[in-house]
């Protein structure tokens, strides 16, 4: 998927009608910056107005070996294309989804208490993916009461951890705590949607630890058959082997 497909899926989410100044929220950022010690964890002021970056934090090159010129002269398509291939569509629908939960079920005066976490794999200065755990709170919303302007505040982990794509909308309550209003696992939607009655069949007999030949004889199907569910298996779910697969569906304790 390229930025001109991203663009269109979220032509709606861009629209906005408002041009507030970003002069105030830069200028906190950057007194912040000054002082915030070096950590993984780096922050940008976004703008989905016009999608770019008002400010990026000094962490940023010491997390992700990146230029930030790069961030302020490419804005959010920079960013957005080094997002994993294979992440793009999950990364969007949990976008989609947090925008379409907001719009539908939190009262116009609470949007401006929302914080927002979704993740995604990105590619370092080093040409090597790392995870990203997103967190953004919105600082300016249009005359639609749509978030256009927020603090993002982006978490680094290793690739080597496997993470599923997950959304997250917690409202700042009376008591000033943040509670869970929205959770959705990309990563298990995936798995419970897109998988045959027969390639549940043989997921629940791989997590018993049948092999190819025990489950063709279960099945009642050849071994060629049952390797090809396995190839399919993988491919959909986006994963390199059985022991992958083996550990989604433990760690989302689903039942196939």
């Amino acid at each position: 998927m390229d930025i001109k497909e991203i663009r269109e899926v979220y032509k709606q989410v861009f629209v906005s009608y408002d041009n507030p100044s970003l002069e105030k929220h830069i200028n906190k950022i950057i007194e912040l910056d000054e002082y915030w010690p070096y950590s993984s964890t780096f922050f940008c002021l976004t703008n989905t107005q016009d999608l770019s970056f008002g400010y990026v934090s000094k962490n940023m090159t010491a997390c992700l070996g990146l230029d930030k010129e790069d961030f302020y002269k490419g804005g959010m398509k920079y960013f957005w294309s080094r997002i994993h291939p294979d992440d793009l569509e999950p990364w969007l629908a949990a976008l989609n989804d947090l925008m379409v939960f907001t719009l539908d079920s939190i009262d116009e005066p609470d949007r401006k208490k929302m914080n927002y976490t979704w993740n995604y794999r990105l590619k370092n200065g080093n040409n090597q993916y790392v995870n990203v755990i997103q967190n953004t709170t919105p600082l300016e919303l249009d005359s639609h009461l749509k978030p256009i302007i927020g603090l993002a505040h982006y978490t680094v982990l290793e690739s080597a951890i496997k993470m599923d794509i997950t959304a997250t909308a917690k409202l700042l309550n009376c008591k000033n705590e943040y509670e869970t209003k929205y959770f959705n696992n990309l990563s298990q939607k995936l798995l419970t949607d897109s998988i045959s009655n027969r390639e549940r069949d043989v997921i629940r007999l791989l997590v018993l630890s049948k092999t190819s030949k025990e489950i063709s004889a279960k099945l009642n199907i050849s071994s060629h058959t049952v390797d090809t569910h396995r190839r399919n298996i993988l491919k959909k779910l986006k994963l390199s082997s059985t022991g992958e697969l083996i550990a989604l569906v433990k760690a989302n304790k689903i039942i196939i």
